[in-house]
């Protein structure tokens, strides 16, 4: 299910990126949620919850990694 706001993101990622990244995560999770509405544009047997998680957090690498055990912007 789409997620409205980003206190209903999940805890891993609310207790874990900083506010932008959580921005970003929602954002794309969302959109995903969208674009992946047809089991035919997943890939394999990926659930549309687990496709839109996939998405996110590829979104959220492509501008954060995580160093020492935290979440970081990258240079």
């Amino acid at each position: 299910m789409p997620y409205d706001k980003i206190s209903e993101l999940p805890d891993q990622v609310t207790e874990n990126l900083p506010k932008r990244a959580q921005e970003i995560f929602l954002a794309a999770y969302n959109n995903a949620w969208d674009e992946y509405a047809d089991p035919k544009k997943r890939r394999g047997d990926a659930d549309r919850e687990e496709t839109s998680m996939k998405v996110a957090w590829s979104a959220v690498k492509q501008s954060y990694e995580k160093e020492g055990g935290r979440w970081v912007k990258k240079n």
